[in-house]
């Protein structure tokens, strides 16, 4: 049966994300210098400030940044990753982020891509290079200081540094008070929540230490189930036990990464779990989830008025 072209838009962006999340933590980035080219400046012996006149922006942190700097009118395209706000959705798609078309930036006439690490392939950076292209990377770390270097960074590449100021100035107040109200409850009462990026066919892919649902789960004043091993990686029924989660929680979406509650409920593992008997799974949009951008502390309240209502 023919598949409907909607659906299918949005079970290639689910694939996607998934593969975005996986990755984050695992792939280094390139070395930049702030505010200048790394193509320039690996051939010029006096590198020239960045042109961001027409700018392509990788990531939807990134571009969250931007539209939160009011600087979107230099953005000529952004990556699939790039959803909101929703005013970003009507600019040219120039594809996933780990994925790149280097035809297809090129054929947007940028002056600068904007990127967050662990964009690529290596291959089309190569060919941006060549072409001349400046590819500058904005760090990535999942927590409050690396969401504010992001905004220095992004900031400081487009030439408004005070606007950057301004908006950390915002952002690291916002976050503060988020931080320190999840911080209030005792350590002892803190739930232990296992995060589940996919459940396709049955297989739970669950995240370990430095990922970005390690790192919201913390900023929300829980504990990350499985936190006894870095990045995501699929769990045996032995480990989904041992875990002993008192809430699960996933992104909202649709698609075979996607499960229903009662799905989930009916695997022995998860069933025998706190989360199952008393229901507790949370879901919560992937990029407002986990982007560590400027609207994190959003979420850090929003995930856990979840966890421990409110």
């Amino acid at each position: 049966m023919k598949m409907p072209s909607s659906l299918r838009r949005i079970r290639l962006w689910e694939l996607a994300l998934t593969a975005a999340v996986m990755a984050l933590p695992l792939i280094p980035s390139p070395v930049a210098t702030p505010g200048y080219s790394f193509v320039r400046s690996a051939h010029a012996a006096e590198p020239k400030k960045l042109d961001t006149s027409r700018v392509v922006s990788v990531g939807g942190d990134v571009t969250e940044i931007i539209y939160a700097l009011g600087e979107e009118g230099r953005i000529i395209a952004r990556d699939s990753t790039s959803m909101y706000p929703e005013a970003a959705m009507k600019l040219p798609d120039v594809g996933y982020m780990r994925a790149l078309s280097p035809e297809g930036i090129l054929a947007v006439n940028p002056s600068a891509i904007i990127a967050v690490e662990g964009a690529g392939p290596p291959e089309a950076l190569t060919v941006l290079k060549n072409a001349s292209v400046p590819f500058e990377t904005v760090p990535n770390t999942y927590d409050r200081e690396g969401i504010l270097k992001k905004i220095d960074r992004v900031g400081t590449l487009l030439g408004v540094e005070e606007k950057a100021k301004a908006l950390e100035a915002k952002v690291g107040a916002d976050l503060d008070a988020a931080i320190a109200d999840a911080e209030k409850r005792p350590e002892g009462e803190r739930k232990r929540v296992l995060f589940i990026l996919s459940a396709q066919g049955g297989k739970i892919m669950a995240s370990g230490t430095g990922t970005a649902a390690d790192g919201i789960i913390s900023l929300a004043g829980a504990v990350n189930a499985v936190g006894t091993f870095p990045g995501y990686k699929p769990l045996t029924d032995e480990a989904i036990i041992e875990a002993k989660p008192d809430v699960i929680l996933m992104m909202d979406r649709e698609g075979g990464h996607a499960a229903a509650n009662d799905d989930l409920f009916k695997q022995p593992a998860i069933a025998l779990t706190r989360a199952a008997q008393n229901k507790a799974v949370i879901r919560m949009d992937g990029l407002h989830l986990l982007g560590f951008g400027p609207r994190t502390a959003s979420a850090v309240r929003e995930l856990n008025a979840a966890i421990y209502g409110g």
